[in-house]
């Protein structure tokens, strides 16, 4: 009997046109999404030609003449470019150390409460942070952080610093503020992937441990966080990938003249070259780079992760 990939190619094409005919109301609830990626996905991808041209907004994308790789040639001298990746690099290795585990520990706390009501108590406030924009947070931290603002008055009562002080001017502390500010907004809204991993763990396991005499942190170890193993190797690899890549969001809103030199990242630096200085081939050529080493990330990580997991790849 042979396989489907041994039947001639005119007979897969026959049995998919009756299958996707069978199917046709189900199938087409899928042409939207299929329309919307090609038209906001994949026809732009033409405009990364600009990269290899010296695009003006006086050209389109076929006149503007070609300068190959002049472009990159002329990121690789750029010592802005550079700090900003130094920058990007800093702060989203800080986020991948303290910001990836710190959703694992929540949603095993949040797993390990018993009392029913204060369990949604914790999971609603946890999540609440992550529904409100950048604009209101990033405008609370500001006034949280100002010299008059809730931060140094509660260091000032507790007699921890003697004249208040802006952080946010401090572009020494700008890192930690970008990171942690980042974990209390998404920590929550990173548990649920977790907590419903957890949920559907069979509770003879946990009897079974009791039984045998082990204690919740011996169960933790042994029990729910192998079974925790394939999502959390699908968020490390999805993690890493986007090391290059920033909040654009957070940064515009807490960056400011005196921070600049710490704050401004990848995204944020493609953003100010191209749509505030015009310079639009060399923003792309800086995007496609960083979106090249990117796809390269991902695969090592995916690698790496399978090793790590008997050669079982979670993508």
């Amino acid at each position: 009997m042979r396989t489907m990939k041994e039947k001639p190619m005119g007979q897969r094409i026959k049995e998919f046109v009756a299958d996707f005919r069978r199917q046709w109301e189900i199938q087409s609830m899928v042409i939207p999404g299929i329309i919307f990626m090609i038209v906001f996905c994949f026809i732009p991808i033409y405009g990364l030609t600009i990269a290899f041209k010296s695009y003006t907004v006086i050209d389109t994308l076929d006149s503007a003449p070609w300068v190959g790789l002049d472009n990159f040639r002329i990121i690789l001298s750029d010592r802005y470019f550079w700090d900003a990746v130094v920058n990007t690099l800093g702060i989203s290795f800080l986020k991948l150390g303290i910001g990836f585990i710190i959703p694992i520990i929540l949603a095993i706390m949040i797993y390990e409460l018993n009392i029913g009501r204060y369990k949604k108590f914790v999971q609603t406030i946890s999540y609440l942070p992550h529904f409100l924009s950048w604009i209101v947070l990033g405008g609370m931290l500001i006034t949280w952080f100002s010299t008059s603002g809730l931060f140094n008055q509660l260091l000032l009562n507790l007699g921890l610093i003697s004249q208040p002080q802006n952080i946010l001017l401090d572009p020494g502390k700008y890192w930690w503020i970008a990171t942690l500010s980042d974990i209390w907004k998404e920590a929550g809204w990173g548990t649920i992937l977790y907590l419903a991993i957890m949920s559907k763990i069979d509770p003879t396991y946990y009897e079974a441990a009791k039984i045998d005499g082990a204690g919740r942190l011996r169960q933790i170890w042994n029990i729910t966080l192998p079974n925790m193993k394939t999502i959390i190797s699908l968020n490390l690899i999805l993690t890493v990938s986007g090391l290059l890549g920033s909040n654009l969001d957070q940064t515009l809103v807490l960056m400011n003249s005196q921070n600049r030199e710490r704050a401004e990242v990848i995204n944020s630096y493609v953003y100010r070259m191209g749509m505030t200085q015009g310079d639009f081939s060399y923003a792309t050529a800086v995007g496609l780079g960083v979106s090249i080493v990117s796809v390269i990330l991902l695969v090592t990580a995916n690698k790496v992760t399978s090793k790590l997991n008997d050669n079982q790849s979670v993508l």
